[in-house]
């Protein structure tokens, strides 16, 4: 296939989700309620953080830096999945599908990474309570972050390279509703031997070496508690870890039953991607909040400090005389 052609290919053609026509305005409102529900609960979690001195701890560091991901994770993909379904004008440009296949690797990655992270935080918090202030240092936790974030930007960067010198026939039909890098590998006319490589190489590793990570903070964890168990350790090891290890089985769960436990890409693969692109994003703060005394706290001191400012904005006289009687 020479250059020509691969250049001839302008735009692609995503079928979307699996929905009848009749269905579709009932999906759009509820994937759009629960897309706002993901980005005005992950930025309340990122602005909590930031606000509450109490968070400024390395566990909520690097919650913040999740929820940025799982953020923009889901704005990478639904926008435009709800965008087609209001149009019905399915069609992305070559570079705009390019765009949207690095992100998405970006992202997903850097969440697989930040789990990992979480964990072995976690880890020491309970296997190593009196020095977690030493180990988990200023210094180290950034370094933690920049390297998850240097690592994701590679892998994607590495693979959509490898993608973009490949040609693509007439067939232009992508059979999902964003740009996933194994459907576009089968729409090529090249030879994709060295993407598939590189798929099962790096990308095998990138994605067992975080979850090796995780199993093996967590066997640790288990096997400290056991040697001295008693009832008050159980309850601190669950309320620490009891939120992390469900997202851990949510996210892993998902993603192994798309690329790992399927024979063929069907419908079934594209509802679970909606969970790991839509549901699990939308889920995290909740899971984080209500089992989180801390985050608890800092929405209730938020809360009132936004009531207590519209009451303010509401009563200037009032205002004005508080202030003068607290600087009396």
């Amino acid at each position: 296939m020479s250059r020509n052609n691969q250049s001839s290919m302008s735009e692609f053609l995503l079928l979307g989700l699996p929905i009848r026509p009749e269905q579709q305005g009932v999906f759009f409102t509820l994937f759009l309620g629960m897309y706002l529900t993901t980005v005005l609960g992950n930025l309340l979690i990122i602005l909590l953080i930031r606000l509450d001195s109490r968070l400024h701890t390395p566990m909520y560091f690097f919650l913040s830096h999740l929820a940025f991901s799982d953020f923009s994770l889901s704005s990478v993909t639904v926008p435009k999945m709800l965008m087609d379904m209001h149009t019905q004008q399915q069609s992305i440009p070559y570079v705009g599908c390019i765009s949207q296949l690095y992100f998405f690797i970006l992202f997903g990655g850097l969440d697989n990474f930040l789990l990992a992270v979480m964990a072995y935080d976690r880890y020491v918090a309970i296997c190593h309570p009196l020095h977690y202030t030493t180990i988990m240092r200023e210094g180290l936790r950034t370094l933690l972050v920049a390297a998850s974030w240097i690592i994701s930007c590679g892998s994607a960067l590495l693979h959509t390279l490898l993608l973009v010198r490949l040609s693509f026939c007439a067939n232009n039909v992508i059979t999902h509703f964003f740009c996933d890098l194994t459907v576009l590998l089968k729409l090529s006319c090249s030879d994709i031997s060295l993407n598939e490589l590189v798929i099962f190489t790096e990308g095998g590793m990138l994605s067992f070496l975080p979850l090796a990570i995780v199993l093996g903070s967590y066997i640790r964890i288990g096997t400290i508690i056991l040697k001295a168990p008693s009832t008050k350790r159980l309850l601190k090891a669950f309320s620490t870890c009891g939120s992390h290890l469900f997202v851990v089985s949510l996210y892993y769960g998902t993603f192994a039953g798309v690329y790992f436990l399927s024979s063929s890409w069907d419908s079934k693969d594209v509802i679970a991607s909606v969970m790991y692109m839509v549901v699990t994003p939308m889920l995290n703060p909740f899971i984080y909040s209500l089992r989180n005394r801390d985050i608890k706290q800092a929405l209730e001191m938020f809360v009132n400090r936004v009531n207590l400012f519209k009451w303010k904005s509401l009563n200037p006289l009032t205002a004005v005389r508080s202030t003068v009687r607290h600087m009396s």
